[in-house]
């Protein structure tokens, strides 16, 4: 399969990802890279923080997502907790919505054309 192809679907669903991993709980970047990395990297690809760090960014510009930096216990640097807002909750609600549907249609067209072939 054409790589484009699949960079594309990757792209448009990595929001949504992002959005429903930070909704779970108060969470910061690399928990995110990891849990990414954890539970996609076979189909998704190996997550890495110049693809990820971005999105968050952006996502926070948006006031989907607010930070906070706490002082990491284990090296004395800190860390950037990100947390869903009332708009990124329900961003990401429309978002699921959205997603069911998409999925939902094609796999109705996946399905007709499963029934044609011989």
């Amino acid at each position: 399969m054409d790589g484009k192809t699949v960079q594309q679907f990757k792209k448009g669903s990595l929001e949504l990802i992002l959005l429903s991993l930070i909704g779970r709980g108060e969470t910061y970047g690399y928990a995110l890279l990891e849990a990414l990395n954890r539970g996609g990297a076979a189909v998704l690809g190996y997550a890495r923080e110049g693809t990820v760090y971005p999105i968050l960014y952006r996502l926070e510009r948006a006031g989907l997502v607010r930070s906070r930096l706490e002082k990491a216990a284990a090296n004395g640097g800190t860390r950037k907790y990100y947390a869903l807002t009332d708009d990124g909750r329900r961003q990401l609600q429309a978002l699921r919505d959205f997603w069911q549907a998409y999925r939902a249609c094609v796999d109705g067209f996946l399905e007709q054309q499963e029934e044609m072939q011989p």
